[in-house]
């Protein structure tokens, strides 16, 4: 640890020796989707070399942000997950987010889209303040990648794969019809009528989708 410390009596040089490393953010951004093995770890970040996917996760143990448990039979796997004081990083992660949002337009060569940045992009999207008292689940399928977002009284919690009960089920057919939505560039009823999105359940629940998530 001595090497990456940074001399100084201050709260956020205490955090940047803990998750400034290269890559310790974005493991942090992935497991914050839940629990993952190091094979679903690594196949989010695919660009990271195994040993180093192995030192960060150890690194992230070492300073409690994160731990491993075994998974009950018949699983046979370990997997990794934030801690409570792990989790507490995530508004942190939120506003970098959405900070570092403002330079995107298009991927650049070799950029991946993910479910794990997909799922980062509706948390630093999210507006709380147009979903007070508000309870809905959705679904969001984006090609190969599916999401499911449920808000709670207002409350989000994000993952991946499908929602056991959506409310609206959201269905990219062509284009970029939910980042069009985000940015307001589209209205719900434009996406609609050209098919470029298709629902299931009930309609109104897409207006209200753009509003609540909104770059």
């Amino acid at each position: 640890m001595a090497s990456r410390e940074y001399g100084q009596f201050c709260g956020l040089a205490r955090a940047m020796e803990m998750v400034g490393e290269r890559w310790s953010m974005l493991i942090i951004r992935n497991l914050l989707t839940g629990a993952q093995r190091f094979t679903d770890l690594h196949k989010g970040l695919p660009a990271i070399p195994t040993n180093i996917l192995s030192a960060r996760l150890k690194q992230l143990e070492e300073t409690g942000l994160a731990t491993r448990r075994a998974l009950p039979h018949p699983e046979r796997a370990v997997v990794y997950e934030l801690t409570d004081y792990g989790r507490d990083l995530e508004p942190a992660l939120i506003a970098l987010g959405r900070w570092g949002a403002r330079t995107l337009t298009e991927p650049r060569p070799g950029e991946l889209v993910t479910a794990e940045s997909v799922a980062m992009s509706f948390r630093t999207t999210y507006r709380p303040e147009a979903a007070l008292g508000v309870t809905v689940g959705y679904e969001v399928r984006m090609g190969d990648l599916t999401l499911r977002l449920q808000i709670t009284d207002g409350t989000l919690t994000v993952g991946i794969g499908r929602h056991p009960a959506p409310d609206l089920v959201i269905e990219r057919l062509t284009g970029h019809p939910i980042r069009e939505l985000m940015s307001g560039s589209r209205t719900p009823g434009e996406v609609l009528h050209d098919g470029s999105v298709r629902v299931e359940g009930d309609p109104a629940l897409l207006d209200r989708f753009a509003e609540m998530f909104r770059f």
